[in-house]
């Protein structure tokens, strides 16, 4: 990890298209401004932790309406 210490209006630039701008920092909270290209998706940490979680529940469900549907074929005999 790295850490930095930046000013007001400082700016951090990543990969040479990521910019990540310190907007204020007060009370305990720091505002930060970040331009991206549009395809480079932006969440924050709880946000991400929540579709992480709905994207595994939603797969396991789906395996698991496979397997039902597995057990549904019919086997064909040889005449």
């Amino acid at each position: 990890m790295l850490i930095l210490a930046r000013k007001n209006g400082d700016e951090i630039i990543i990969d040479s298209n990521i910019v990540i701008k310190i907007i204020s920092a007060s009370d305990g909270y720091v505002k930060i401004g970040i331009t991206a290209p549009e395809e480079i998706e932006i969440l924050r940490g709880e946000i991400y932790s929540k579709v992480k979680e709905s994207t595994l529940k939603a797969s396991e469900e789906s395996r698991q309406k496979l397997q039902n549907i597995s057990k549904l074929k019919l086997n064909k005999f040889k005449e």
